[in-house]
């Protein structure tokens, strides 16, 4: 892991220092390095960090992710991104010290998450231009914060010297959009997102508009940035902070938004015992090392309403749900329950590090890559497993659910991407044909694959 950069130059601001054979994460971060402990206080005078209120929050510009690191002992998740710059490897660290965290950068596409899907956005010096391009990167934060949520933004340019114009520019976009200014702390603003549409139209100097009644701001998959902003009321129900179910409340009752699938609150509800059996029996009679130290971060590669992730909520460990492009959009009834995810397509790499997920987890592994209309392949099952493989940490653990037929053919290709796999009945109260296979990835070396 290329380390230099992060340890020499941020290692004042305490994001990251090697000390012997060791790597060190004081908890800093370059607006808060004295530890994020002290920020994330600072920030509880003016935010309802504390009781459940908040629970999905967004870090942008994260580096080694400690702010969303230390929110985790307020019950708060955080997805953490940052692109791979010139620090290399921020997000790889992240995801070492066990952080929920992601590849991406803010440029000229939607970020791949649903309307409306975190309670709190956060930058700390993330130096993302969010009046440029008439307030673009400002409509999109605004796209993802639900109403009624919090958006926080520390370093330039709040205050910040020679920036008078930027900083003015900024309160005038959040002004337009009728946020609420909660602070001005120092080099920290907060403001609170107003819980309808009332605002608009209004004059205002970037030209900020509604989007259209038939724009859908939950498509966020390959979608250029709107110069619109989202109607809240595009959404039906529950929605707002306040509102919506305090956590854990929340991980339980049916989301507004699972409606979004046909006959989606009895669905919701079948998924959720469903998942309750799955995981006894995983935990049971397949001796998974679900809620072990073993295991700390999991990818569910179809994750549908994150049933697998709710069924582990006592369990020290996060979860990504991955909802396929092509599958139904379920991902916003996910950050309803207080989950994360994103959305993807399995014909393509996921935006990760090699070896970062300790367990996969895939039900239906050949619709993944299956074109709905034609029934014919969009991609080769060999690459799906090889992204798999990359994915995985060594000795971890992959877990697949399908036809026979199918575990049929991800065993040979297990043998061939050298895991150790089994395959076992599905559970006793399952219906259908399904089998499962468990696989383990086998820490080998060139030179012992060699011979």
């Amino acid at each position: 892991m290329p380390h230099n950069k992060i340890a020499d130059r941020k290692g004042h601001q305490g994001w990251m220092k090697r000390e012997g054979p060791y790597f060190i994460f004081p908890g800093g971060g370059t607006m808060f390095p004295d530890g994020a402990v002290q920020y994330i206080e600072k920030l509880g005078q003016y935010v309802p960090i504390s009781g459940g209120i908040l629970r999905t929050a967004l870090d942008m510009g994260c580096g080694v992710a400690s702010f969303g690191g230390y929110l985790l002992a307020e019950d708060i998740l955080t997805m953490s991104f940052a692109p791979r710059d010139s620090h290399k490897a921020q997000i790889q660290f992240a995801l070492e010290r066990g952080i929920p965290a992601f590849v991406a950068m803010l440029g000229t596409r939607r970020l791949p998450f649903p309307a409306f899907s975190f309670d709190l956005v956060h930058c700390s010096r993330c130096l993302i231009p969010f009046t440029a391009y008439n307030a673009t990167y400002f409509i999109e934060v605004d796209r993802l914060l639900r109403p009624g949520g919090y958006l926080i933004i520390s370093g330039p340019p709040v205050q910040w010297p020679n920036q008078d114009k930027e900083w003015a520019d900024l309160q005038g976009v959040a002004r337009a959009l009728c946020y609420e200014l909660i602070a001005v702390d120092g080099n920290t603003v907060i403001w609170k997102k107003p819980v309808g549409d009332s605002c608009l139209p209004n004059q205002n100097e970037f030209g900020l508009e509604l989007c259209d009644e038939a724009d859908d701001p939950s498509y966020a998959w390959y979608f250029k940035l709107r110069k619109c902003v989202s109607r809240t009321s595009s959404v039906k129900g529950e929605l707002a902070v306040g509102t919506i179910a305090k956590w854990p409340e929340r991980l339980t009752k049916i989301p507004s938004r699972a409606s979004l699938v046909k006959n989606g609150m009895d669905v919701f509800e079948a998924d959720t015992r469903r998942w309750a059996r799955r995981v006894a029996y995983y935990k049971n009679s397949l001796n998974l090392k679900l809620g072990t130290s073993a295991i700390r971060n999991i990818i569910d590669m179809n994750a549908f309403f994150g049933g697998f992730a709710a069924a582990l909520k006592s369990d020290h460990m996060w979860l990504m749900n991955v909802v396929p492009v092509h599958k139904p959009p379920t991902l916003a009834a996910i950050y309803d329950r207080g989950l994360i995810g994103v959305y993807h397509d399995w014909c393509e790499p996921f935006s990760t590090y090699p070896r970062t997920y300790d367990l996969i987890h895939v039900t239906g592994i050949e619709l993944l890559i299956k074109d709905s209309g034609s029934g014919k392949n969009r991609c080769n099952l060999v690459d799906l497993m090889v992204e798999m493989d990359r994915i995985l940490r060594p000795e971890g653990t992959v877990v697949v659910r399908d036809s026979p037929e199918a575990i049929d053919k991800v065993g040979r290709l297990a043998h061939a991407v050298r895991w150790t796999a089994t395959i076992h009945e599905k559970e006793p109260e399952a219906h259908g044909r399904e089998k499962i296979l468990v696989a383990t990835k086998n820490f080998w070396t060139l030179s012992s694959a060699s011979n």
